[in-house]
């Protein structure tokens, strides 16, 4: 069964930084494409960033793009998302995600597996 775990989640003032990470075990996680979503109160969940199986392709919301940073090793089963100059906007519980496919995508329906989720709350 495969296990993500996040952390690094956390308070902090807008225009600070925070790196999520998340910790992935049960499969061969180097075969997958992987993602981070958010979803703030009474919000959808939305996509935020996706990295290919190694790494070669990444892809960011418009509304992160510049800000955020998604990375992966797969040697030791984790994924990152360093972000930047956060907004009280970028406050939501984020998700790591591992997706079905090599490649990467933007819609959840891709993603077969979640974490629990990180809290991330931006004060102004």
């Amino acid at each position: 069964q495969v296990q993500l775990v996040e952390s690094g989640g956390g308070l902090v003032q807008a225009g600070g930084s925070l790196r999520l990470s998340c910790a992935a075990s049960g499969r061969t996680f180097s075969n997958y494409a992987m993602g981070w979503f958010r979803q703030a109160p009474g919000k959808e969940r939305q996509f935020v960033a996706a990295i290919s199986w190694n790494g070669g392709s990444t892809y960011y919301a418009d509304s992160v793009k510049g800000r955020f940073t998604i990375s992966r090793e797969n040697a030791k089963n984790t994924v990152a998302l360093q972000m930047n100059s956060l907004k009280p906007g970028d406050t939501a519980v984020y998700y790591c995600a591992l997706d079905r496919t090599m490649y990467g995508g933007t819609d959840p329906e891709e993603y077969d597996y979640w974490g629990q989720g990180t809290q991330v709350t931006v004060s102004s």
